[in-house]
């Protein structure tokens, strides 16, 4: 398997990592189960936020004291990211303890600035990059990074000089721009973590999505997991080696990137809340998950009352406003429940 080297922080580790956002989905005993068979299996750096309900508290159950013979603990033998939404100097310092005091740590690898929407600076007025400074300072954190969804936000954090790693999603289906973005972050000697490698569960395909990353030396791919079957298959890679690009995975990634070009909703989130609690980040790309996935989990009853949620949008467009991929997100999810209602109308056949 190979290592990346996240920019000039020294932390190398295989191109192969947990994302623990699925993990709040389970069970503490099931996360627990699941986060000590990715160390075992060979996965060195973990990823959560506090932002991710209990996924920090898992993250300790498994890492802490004890968690190997004779006492030892997992989180000797790995690295640890977490993440802050605060925008206050107070809000940072509280986010900080708690998760110090979730993760039974007494620091954090990477600590990083969650979905921001402008490029914190020492002497902006806010506080915020004090707040980062001094925490490394006192030894709480031992680098300071940033996650974005906002190309230009992402691209101004990267040629601040401020910022050891960028988080930002990452897939075969990326643009030219998020490319631009990853070679700007080696230029730059900032450290690339990828997230959505599967953009959101529309890439099913774990050795197309491996060979693509792995083209890159610089780009380390954290893998939302939350079931022993998805870890089997990015557990595999360190028994059978690296996923190597052949020409097979190359002409179906290209039919995948165009069947999927155009405009269609990635997942993000970041246009959430919706004034009238549409479900946007998966409703908006209904069509494309009940053609990719299996189909029975979509047409629930619960998904169909969410899916006519829809008729209530306002046409208030704060979801456009807010969109980092400049989608007409309220013609999308027309479209999308249309589409929808002919599926259940029986009027197109899928998976």
């Amino acid at each position: 398997m190979k290592t990346v080297t996240l920019g000039n922080t020294e932390i190398t580790v295989p191109q192969n990592a947990f994302g623990a956002l699925p993990i709040q989905r389970v069970s503490e005993e099931e996360a627990v189960k699941l986060l000590r068979e990715a160390y075992h299996g060979g996965m060195r750096f973990f990823d959560t936020a506090r932002a991710y309900s209990d996924s920090e508290e898992k993250v300790g159950a498994a890492f802490g004291e004890g968690s190997l013979p004779g006492g030892d603990s997992i989180r000797n033998h790995v690295y640890i990211a977490t993440k802050t939404a605060a925008k206050t100097p107070e809000d940072f310092w509280k986010d900080l303890e708690t998760s110090l005091a979730n993760l039974k740590t007494d620091h954090v690898d990477i600590y990083q600035f969650h979905m921001v929407d402008q490029c914190w600076r020492p002497g902006d007025g806010s506080g915020m990059y004090e707040c980062m400074q001094e925490a490394k300072a006192q030894g709480k954190i031992r680098h300071i990074g940033v996650t974005a969804h906002k190309i230009k936000v992402a691209m101004e954090c990267v040629e601040s000089g401020l910022y050891e790693t960028m988080q930002f999603p990452f897939s075969y289906l990326s643009s030219e721009q998020e490319l631009g973005l990853v070679k700007s972050c080696k230029e730059h000697n900032v450290g690339f973590i990828a997230m959505k490698g599967l953009a959101g569960g529309l890439i099913n395909r774990a050795d197309a999505a491996m060979a693509f990353t792995q083209q890159f030396d610089n780009v380390l791919p954290i893998w939302g997991i939350q079931r022993e079957s998805e870890l089997a298959d990015w557990l595999s890679f360190f028994e059978s080696g690296d996923a190597a690009m052949t020409e097979e995975l190359r002409e179906f990634i290209d039919g995948e990137k165009e069947e999927l070009s155009g405009e269609f909703c990635r997942g993000c989130g970041y246009c959430l809340p919706c004034p009238v609690g549409i479900k946007i980040n998966n409703c908006a790309r209904m069509s494309l998950m009940i053609r990719r996935a299996p189909s029975e989990a979509w047409l629930t009853e619960e998904w169909q009352e969410n899916m006519k949620q829809i008729e209530n949008c306002m046409e208030c467009r704060q979801c456009v406003s807010r969109c980092p991929y400049n989608l007409d997100t309220p013609e999308l999810l027309k479209r999308n429940y249309e589409d929808y209602k002919k599926v259940l109308a029986g009027e197109i056949s899928v998976k």
